[in-house]
């Protein structure tokens, strides 16, 4: 079975938008600045294994105390 490059491009530039949203509302529980972890999710999905245990780590971080 050949896969090519195009095959593999498609499936990063649909994982860039998952993990980027996956990181975002992670980030908004879990820490201080969202928007960095979003980008930060973003470019890992370029590597997708990097990326799972990106998220995977934000899963397991605990959440940050909010003052009401």
């Amino acid at each position: 079975m050949n896969i090519n490059a195009t095959l593999i491009g498609q499936i990063i530039v649909i994982l860039i938008p998952v993990f980027a949203a996956i990181s975002y509302y992670l980030g908004k529980r879990k820490t201080s600045t969202p928007i960095v972890v979003a980008v930060i999710g973003g470019l890992l999905a370029l590597i997708p294994l990097f990326g799972l245990i990106f998220i995977a780590v934000l899963a397991l971080k605990q959440d940050i105390e909010t003052t009401a």
